[in-house]
């Protein structure tokens, strides 16, 4: 059953990818798109603006969602690389345990604060803010899902991987 279920998941790691990778190309047709109107035709298009921002923040939350591995997270380096196994152990359990309660504190709030944005919608293409906004709560809920494993792995005993300045990479 563990073969199946990591093949299932990284074949839905690499769809989420090609998600990602489709949100990026589309907001960049959108940016040339733009950039053709305006200088070339003289003839400026708001929708293509707003296109563009609404990809990048479903980008970014996606990606932080379901594409950035552990790995790839954003850490005090200088901390967390001269430290032992000990103790990324307690400071993964100590991040796990706060962003879980901020998360978990915070939704309630952020769910109502969504589904109240239904009454508005963007200016050029009329997309309802509760749409727009609806992977705020996707990336709520793979965080939490997220640091939930990251601190039962800690607590089992499995240090976090050591952090090798020397092997830092852009993720390919």
């Amino acid at each position: 059953m563990t073969a199946r279920l990591r093949t299932a998941g990284s074949w839905l790691a690499r769809r989420a990818e090609n998600i990602a990778a489709a949100m990026l190309g589309a907001m960049f047709l959108a940016f040339l798109l733009q950039i053709v109107f305006r200088y070339v035709l003289g003839l400026p298009i708001g929708w293509t603006h707003e296109a563009s921002v609404i990809l990048w923040i479903w980008l970014v939350l996606w990606g932080a969602a379901f594409v950035i591995t552990e790995r790839e997270e954003i850490r005090f380096d200088i901390v967390y690389g001269s430290v032992g196994p000990g103790s990324r152990r307690a400071m993964c359990v100590i991040t796990a345990v706060a962003l879980i309660a901020l998360y978990a504190i915070s939704f309630p709030a952020v769910v109502d604060y969504i589904t109240f944005m239904k009454v508005e919608k963007t200016g050029y293409l009329k997309i309802r803010f509760d749409w727009l906004f609806s992977i705020y709560i996707i990336f709520v809920v793979a965080s939490i899902i997220r640091y939930i494993w990251l601190g039962w792995q800690a607590l089992r005993g499995i240090a976090p991987d050591e952090f090798d300045p020397t092997k830092a990479s852009s993720g390919v």
